[in-house]
């Protein structure tokens, strides 16, 4: 199935509130869930898969105030997106499982159907624990952020027990409590009629199997803690307050669950000779007058360290712009256009000592026309400006 826009998926405008978003989603989860598709045929059952994967998809995403924005700024180019937002990224990265822990946030709790969360075709669910996330800060100078980097990084965090290799023990054998479904489901009497619900086992905590001898140096956790070098690919172009996912990188989940995520915060340091504004650079020249009357060439600075040849036209104003198209700051992930600009904004330096000689240079031709500040009323810079107040 095609990717298809997160909005268009719910049938929602980008406007949406976060409750309008929940109750598109609620409508669509409930039309193709398992227990709706009674006897369908085998390719009906597998499109309705798709489209409850799909909307769960796009429900965790703009559910989500972060990933939201950075897919309305970036769409599915953004920072986060190996293999989907936050590490959703449909059939790729985006399981049932995921959806079965996100679904009962939506329903309070559970899923108001008769037929469990089983998947599509019967079958009983099975906890699988997902590790938690980390967060990590980076400062990047701008040379880093125009090239992309990879970080290495030593965490202190929850890696599989060394002694069990995160079994967490031996003598693995089916819950008594739920029979290996990894749930428990209550009934009870309500106005409507006979209403089922279904929680997560307390024996096994959803795992469907319980351990007979755990593991001493983890209790049948599966997990220690220790440190790990982790390489995380900072992708070009990020900028100051942008998060980049690491998706499996975090917390290892027990009993050799799925590992959560890493959050990496971008910070971004100043630049002695660069201001950024977006993709685009900004670089303050100050010429000498001389050069900016009678023009000539000059050289502007790279963000690797290079010189670039600009030429100064004679006359050159203080305040204008000159710029050199290209030589900015990729967009992150190449997404929508090519590099940014660097802008040149002109200053003109003015002594303020001079000698006997330079003095009466400069007096001699203060009395020439050309270099009367009123010289050219046309392209008088102040004219200009009081004339938007006239």
């Amino acid at each position: 199935m095609a990717k298809r826009d997160y909005y268009e998926v719910l049938g929602v405008d980008k406007k949406a509130s976060a409750a309008d978003i929940k109750k598109a989603y609620r409508k669509i989860a409930i039309k193709y869930h398992p227990d709706r598709q009674g006897d369908k045929s085998e390719a009906e059952k597998k499109e309705a898969e798709e489209k409850f994967k799909e909307a769960a998809e796009a429900y965790a995403v703009l559910s989500d105030d972060q990933k939201r924005q950075q897919y309305d700024q970036f769409g599915f180019d953004g920072p986060n997106m190996g293999g989907g937002f936050g590490g959703f990224g449909g059939a790729g990265g985006f399981s049932m499982d995921d959806i079965f822990s996100m679904f009962g946030d939506v329903f309070g709790g559970h899923s108001g159907f008769g037929g469990g969360f089983g998947g599509f075709g019967g079958g009983s669910r099975q906890q699988v624990h997902r590790g938690s996330d980390l967060r990590l800060k980076v400062r990047l100078n701008l040379k880093e952020v125009a090239t992309g980097v990879t970080k290495k990084f030593k965490v202190r965090k929850d890696v599989r027990c060394s002694a069990c290799s995160g079994t967490g023990g031996e003598g693995v054998e089916t819950c008594r409590t739920c029979h290996g479904s990894g749930v428990v489901v209550k009934q009870q009497q309500s106005i409507f009629g006979m209403m089922q619900t279904q929680s997560v086992c307390p024996t096994c905590g959803g795992e469907g199997k319980t351990i007979k001898n755990k593991c001493p140096k983890c209790n049948g956790e599966g997990v220690e803690r220790g440190e790990e070098v982790v390489e995380i690919n900072i992708p070009a172009g990020v900028q100051d307050g942008m998060v980049v996912n690491a998706p499996g990188k975090g917390n290892v989940g027990r009993r050799n669950g799925v590992p959560g995520d890493i959050k990496v915060f971008i910070e971004e340091e100043p630049n002695d000779t660069f201001v950024r504004d977006g993709r685009d650079l900004i670089y303050n020249l100050l010429l000498d007058f001389p050069t900016a009357a009678l023009g000539g060439d000059v050289e502007i600075p790279t963000i690797e360290g290079g010189k670039l040849k600009l030429k100064i036209e004679p006359g050159t104003q203080p305040g204008k712009t000159l710029r050199l198209r290209g030589k900015g700051l990729p967009s992150v992930q190449g997404y929508g256009y090519g590099n940014g600009d660097i802008l040149v904004n002109i200053s003109v330096y003015v002594p303020k000592t001079l000698s006997k000689d330079e003095k009466k240079e400069l007096e001699k031709m203060k009395g020439s026309d050309n270099f009367r500040a009123d010289a050219s009323t046309k392209n008088n810079f102040f004219n200009k400006f009081r004339s938007y107040f006239n």
